[in-house]
């Protein structure tokens, strides 16, 4: 089975937690084993038990790259898009990149689906069904429609012509209201959960029509002017031939604090308590100092470096305008070698404390406009200082004047207080060479 799963989102909606690099489908919030697990990391884990052959492609921005290859490793599939598009182009050019970069053939089926569903294992027997339906020839696009369990105005309708598993679809309705909802649920109707199956011949083909081109090499390095439209606009509603499968096990779009503490196990994620007469409270503590609530209902708080969040849970939905208006830089990021945390912003220096996972390390770089000093606070490694390498350990003290290439490997899981000093701070402020 091949998979494309959607990726993208700022996640505002779930701040403190999610900010533009860290969106919502990377807080590690899900009880797994002795540890906590994120959407991807558990979407990928049950897709792999159910299909261990399965090829998944995620589609994302660059700036989610590094997180995906932090949770889910080096060998998944990645489709990068050069800016931010809506996802038609997303998904036209993840499936150039099957076929042009991973040798997929265009007769195979692939399912897309999004990225942070929570579902049981029944979700991917469903897509492997979804992904034979399409290998049939009897319509260029199979949907799977989710039985619902509500009259919800956060999706889309999908109106069947009948009421057998697999159906012909009638029609497509916007996100109605409420009363509007009840009436397309006495048709029949089935949210639209933006999964879908096709050919991937039948996506390059209309990739070639509406966007021009096909080739994978052609749509990345044409991208930036590639019209911002969504799949369902550009090809679902304009297809005749396409059919709907009923799914009517458990789905759940965890998109706000109210519907994400709904699929927590536990009350409390980290340095947190709350006292007995607390009543549907959840507490998610990522800081070193403990949470301590009292007399709470209906309540989530939710503590990062990026701020704290003390909501009640039905108006936490209403975040996004609040967030909009903050205006601070990025404090928590994963990267393909670890994560960073920044603890400290001055007019003229930046204290970070910096985490490498074991045989990770940085890129070989330099700053014009910085000095920097590392503290070793656990952990062993290795620091390669203008082309001199030395093994470091808890205590030591690197010092980087500005224009020093420097980079540093763990051996074990390495942590370092970074700081850094000059008058010009800047992200923009690093230049990468290969090692000398």
């Amino acid at each position: 089975m091949n998979i494309i799963l959607l990726s993208g989102g700022s996640g505002k909606r779930l701040w403190p937690l999610s900010n533009d690099i860290r969106s919502k489908q990377f807080i590690k919030i899900f009880k797994h084993g002795s540890g906590y697990e994120s959407m991807v990391q558990r979407v990928y884990r049950q897709i792999l038990s159910v299909d261990g052959s399965a090829s998944v492609t995620v589609a994302t921005s660059k700036t989610q790259v590094s997180a995906l290859h932090n949770q889910l490793g080096e060998n998944v599939g990645i489709s990068v898009e050069p800016c931010r598009r809506d996802t038609f182009p997303a998904i036209a050019l993840a499936t150039a990149y099957l076929h042009d970069v991973k040798g997929v053939s265009e007769e195979e089926s692939v399912v897309v689906c999004p990225v942070d569903p929570y579902v049981d294992d029944d979700y991917f027997e469903a897509l492997k069904e979804l992904s034979k339906l399409a290998d049939k020839p009897s319509a260029n696009l199979v949907l799977m429609g989710v039985e619902p369990t509500y009259p919800s105005e956060k999706y889309g309708y999908i109106i069947p012509k009948t009421s057998e598993s697999v159906s012909e679809v009638s029609s497509f309705k916007e996100k109605p209201d409420s009363k509007t909802a009840e009436k397309y649920i006495s048709q029949g109707a089935l949210w639209n959960g933006g999964v879908f199956a096709y050919k991937i011949k039948y996506v390059l083909n209309k990739a070639k029509e509406y966007l021009g081109a096909s080739d994978y090499k052609s749509l990345f390095e044409g991208y930036a002017d590639l019209p911002k439209i969504s799949f369902d606009y550009a090809v679902v509603e304009k297809e005749p031939s396409i059919s709907v499968m009923r799914f009517s096990g458990e789905w759940k779009d965890l998109g706000t604090w109210n519907t994400l503490t709904e699929a927590m196990e536990e009350a409390v994620v980290g340095d947190a308590m709350m006292s007995e007469d607390c009543e549907n409270v959840h507490i998610i503590n990522e800081l070193s100092v403990p949470v301590l609530a009292m007399g709470l209902r209906d309540v989530v708080i939710s503590a990062s470096p990026e701020g704290i969040l003390v909501s009640d849970k039905m108006q936490s939905s209403y975040i996004k305008p609040f967030v909009d208006k903050i205006d601070q830089q990025i404090m928590f990021a994963e990267k393909s070698w670890g994560s960073y945390q920044v603890v400290n912003v001055e007019p003229e220096s930046l204290t970070i404390k910096v985490t490498l996972n074991p045989g990770q390390g940085m890129s070989y770089h330099l700053h014009r406009h910085r000095d920097e000093v590392w503290t070793v606070i656990s952990g062993e490694g290795e620091a390669t200082v203008d082309g001199k390498t030395l093994a470091i350990r808890e205590g030591d003290v690197i010092r980087l004047p500005r224009g020093a290439k420097h980079t540093v490997k763990a051996r074990t899981v390495l942590k370092i207080i970074e700081v850094q000093c000059g008058r010009e701070i800047s992200v923009g402020d690093k230049e990468k060479y290969e090692r000398d």
